[in-house]
């Protein structure tokens, strides 16, 4: 997927201006980074086609752009922070509706096959609006991939779930995109979640693009400096993975 010249922004106001983002690329998970009010959440929204936006977004030679709403939601799926309130279904009807919302059948052994995969299946006759948030998040999830995107949008996914969940999680989006071959990009705040799930990265600040590429060419003490305005280094731990730590905050 390619992204060039993109504009979008909230009523007057812009947020993103002239993005040009590299091939993201298929059947891996990118993580986009950066700081509160950079832009990311609004990124994600105007390629679902929910905010107005100006440019070019290429997927499968298409130009999502000029694709009617309808057309486009069956291509791309997006899961905001936190799911609708007030909806008294069970969860198993839901993630049923959220197949067939992108003109698939509906497949009860579907929809129960990927609510096991994420370890939510005793869920399945619980209400929605009776769920903890991060259960809630968990069904959003499940309504995500049942749909079978090519581009796969999540914002912040992992904000209310445990250690367990959030691996959990991690681990099955970065599966799901793999065997599906499938354009992911993922909204997370932890950058050690980024360095260790994470095959491509892209930094952004003030809606502009500061690092694009793999986890430890984008994640540097450089680019943490100017993103994050901290001082800050990627080391390896003793089972050898990359993590950052912090030393301080640049004044």
């Amino acid at each position: 997927m390619n992204i060039r010249q993109l504009s979008t922004g909230y009523g007057k106001t812009p947020v993103i201006s002239g993005l040009d983002l590299p091939d993201l690329p298929r059947g891996k998970i990118t993580v986009l980074l950066g700081p509160n009010g950079c832009g990311k959440s609004t990124l994600l929204r105007a390629l679902a086609g929910l905010n107005p936006a100006r440019g070019e977004v290429s997927l499968e030679g298409e130009n999502l752009m000029t694709l009617p709403f309808a057309q486009r939601a069956k291509r791309v799926v997006f899961l905001p922070q936190s799911l609708p309130q007030g909806v008294h279904l069970h969860v198993l009807e839901s993630v049923i509706v959220a197949q067939r919302a992108s003109g698939g059948e509906a497949s009860i052994d579907d929809a129960m096959r990927v609510l096991a995969r994420l370890g939510i299946e005793h869920l399945a006759m619980h209400y929605l609006d009776r769920l903890s948030g991060g259960q809630k998040q968990l069904v959003g999830l499940a309504q995500s991939l049942v749909r079978k995107p090519r581009l796969l949008l999540l914002d912040e996914p992992l904000s209310a779930l445990d250690l367990n969940h959030q691996f959990q999680v991690m681990e099955q989006v970065a599966r799901e995109t793999r065997e599906r071959n499938i354009i992911t990009l993922i909204v997370v705040h932890d950058i050690n979640i980024a360095l260790r799930h994470g095959d491509h990265i892209v930094m952004l600040k003030a809606g502009k693009l500061v690092a694009s590429g793999a986890p430890e060419r984008a994640i540097t003490e450089q680019t943490l400096a100017e993103v994050y305005g901290v001082r800050g280094r990627v080391e390896r731990c003793s089972q050898g993975r990359p993590h950052v730590l912090l030393d301080g905050v640049l004044v």
